[in-house]
Order: structure tokens, then C-alpha cells, then sequence
């Protein structure tokens, strides 16, 4: 089974895997309903600039806050706002994954030498609760996993096109 450091590491691997599976014309498509997706309504380009911009102005920031500040209480970021304002439909996606695997290097790099005690330090976190610098890392990998499986239901809804 995989650890979280791991799992944590190998996403931008598995993202750029599963980016592989769309025809280049379908990178861009969005379904005409969103009826049982399991992630945000994001076409995969926009996916990837979501996880690129959740990564660095979401997770970044609350876990540098756990670790500096006393119980801190961290904010949710809005994508869909984030979306519109920094145009995803725009953008590029090798230029938005180049940035998800930098930001995803920084993350590592940033908890790669907290001890068990700078794990165990809290925050309250939005609709989340109390939670741990750990419990943060591992809502991190959920929402890589939330993604991944939206990205696959996108590939499901693609296919009959």
C-alpha cells in the first residue's frame, strides 16, 4: 500500500498519464450535464490549472499557517472563481502541468522535514473542522484522488462522442 508522502509524489505522474488518454480535441470539453461527477464541474485543462492553483494558493498557505501560527483557522479557496479570473479555458495545459509538478515539488519540499510533532500541530479548516498538519496532507491526497476519478468520469462521458 502507499504511503501519503508517495501518493503525494507520484500525482503529477498519474495526472500526466491519464491527460494522455483524452484526444487532444477533448482536452477543452465539458459534458452537456454533470449528472454523478465526483469532482468539480472542470473540463481536464481546467483540472489541471485547479489543482496547479489549489495546490500553491490553498494548500501552500494553510500549511505553511499550521506550522507558524497557534491554531490558526484556514480558508477554502473558490475555483470556480478561480476559474473565471484566471481564465483556464485560456490556458496551456504542458505550461499548467509544468506548474502542478513545480508546486507539487514545493509541497514535498516544504513538509519533507517536519517531525511528528509539527504533524501533530492544529488548525480548524473550514467545513472541516479541527484538524492536524497531517489531516491536511491527507485531504490533500483526497483531492487528488477526487481529480483522477473526475477526470476518468470525463473519459466515460467522452467516449460516445
Amino acid at each position: 500500500m502507499m504511503n501519503l508522502h508517495e501518493a503525494l509524489q507520484r500525482m503529477p505522474d498519474r495526472l500526466e498519464a491519464m491527460l494522455r488518454e483524452f484526444p487532444v480535441a477533448q482536452i477543452g470539453w465539458t459534458p452537456p450535464d454533470w449528472a454523478a461527477a465526483p469532482a468539480e464541474e472542470f473540463s481536464a485543462l481546467a483540472t489541471v490549472c485547479h489543482l496547479r492553483d489549489i495546490e500553491r494558493d490553498g494548500y501552500h498557505v494553510r500549511l505553511r499557517r499550521v506550522i507558524h501560527e497557534e491554531l490558526p483557522d484556514l480558508a477554502s479557496v473558490d475555483g470556480f472563481w478561480l476559474e473565471r479570473e484566471r481564465r483556464y479555458a485560456e490556458d496551456s495545459l504542458e505550461r499548467a502541468l509544468a506548474d502542478f509538478r513545480a508546486a507539487r515539488s514545493e509541497t514535498l519540499e516544504l513538509v519533507g522535514g517536519w517531525s511528528a510533532q509539527d504533524l501533530a500541530r492544529k488548525a480548524t479548516f473550514a467545513e472541516y473542522g479541527m484538524l492536524t498538519a497531517a489531516g491536511l496532507l491527507h485531504l490533500l491526497s483526497s483531492h487528488d484522488l477526487q481529480h483522477l476519478a473526475g477526470l476518468r468520469w470525463l473519459l466515460a462521458r467522452a467516449s460516445a462522442l
